[in-house]
């Protein structure tokens, strides 16, 4: 299972920024493809992507004039989030690979979630209700809305996007000022965060783990557990690398469905399944 999700990230990973040109010449890919999102955190403005991210997407319909209700992109969360649920997180984000291949080096010791976590984790939750739908909606910059979370917080956006395009293009550079320094710093905390605990942007950050965390109980993708062939020896939970226990697997919020207990089960009582399926 761990060498398949690696396999799954990188190839994921690679089709969705496959644009060679763009890295080659510090330009965004603008064709239709453009217009379609992918499931996971994978910035627009990335000189290899070949389509644009779900909250990017979310925002760019709330900086619109006037309010009108984001259909589009409520029916993309409620399609994948009933589909896949945070499956998308643990599988198909290329900011999530980052965070995981960050998490291997192998430095520190490792810590499962931050101190505070019972407060931390709804942090994601503020993120998007202040940066990605309230931010979005109040804020200006000059005569235009902002898109807040991007401009402001998206680390994805400034290692994905903008230190590719600065690098290739010297017109960008010039131009760079406080408000890259501010995002870059944000990138190297995150970044330096990761090595020591599992994935804290998608714990305590991402607006996207958020929206599709509410999906987990009922998506389609779950892990099942057989309870009656377990016998408690609670592999299981010391596998999974948010800490969460046996009966919040697959169901809480904060389960990216990576398939670690799935693995470290000796009796094989979890494992991949459709939702209702025994």
């Amino acid at each position: 299972m761990k060498r398949l999700r690696l396999t799954v990230q990188l190839l994921f990973t690679i089709v969705t920024n496959g644009y060679l040109y763009g890295f080659l010449n510090g330009k965004i890919y603008r064709g239709s493809l453009k217009y379609a999102c992918v499931p996971g955190l994978n910035c627009y403005s990335c000189p290899g992507a070949v389509a644009s991210c779900p909250i990017g997407a979310l925002q760019a319909l709330l900086n619109q004039r006037g309010f009108q209700v984001p259909f589009a992109a409520l029916g993309f969360f409620f399609l994948f989030g009933s589909l896949l649920g945070r499956f998308v997180c643990g599988w198909l984000c290329p900011f999530g690979l980052v965070q995981d291949l960050l998490h291997k080096i192998p430095v520190f010791q490792k810590k499962k979630r931050l101190p505070c976590h019972h407060v931390l984790k709804y942090g994601k939750y503020v993120v998007l209700v202040l940066l990605v739908c309230v931010g979005s909606m109040f804020l200006w910059g000059g005569f235009a809305k902002v898109p807040a979370f991007c401009k402001y917080l998206c680390p994805s956006g400034t290692l994905l996007g903008a230190l590719p395009l600065l690098s290739a293009n010297a017109a960008l550079r010039s131009q760079a000022g406080g408000l890259f320094l501010w995002k870059l710093g944000i990138l190297l905390a995150i970044v330096l965060l990761s090595v020591k605990v599992y994935r804290p942007f998608c714990q305590y950050l991402c607006p996207l783990g958020a929206v599709y965390g509410w999906f987990n109980r009922f998506s389609l993708v779950q892990i099942h557990w057989e309870q009656e062939r377990c016998v408690s020896c609670m592999a299981c939970e010391k596998a999974c690398p948010v800490a969460l226990s046996l009966r919040e697997i697959s169901r809480s919020p904060e389960c990216i469905r990576c398939g670690k207990c799935v693995d470290a089960c000796p009796e094989k009582c979890l494992h991949f399944s459709s939702k209702g399926r025994n």
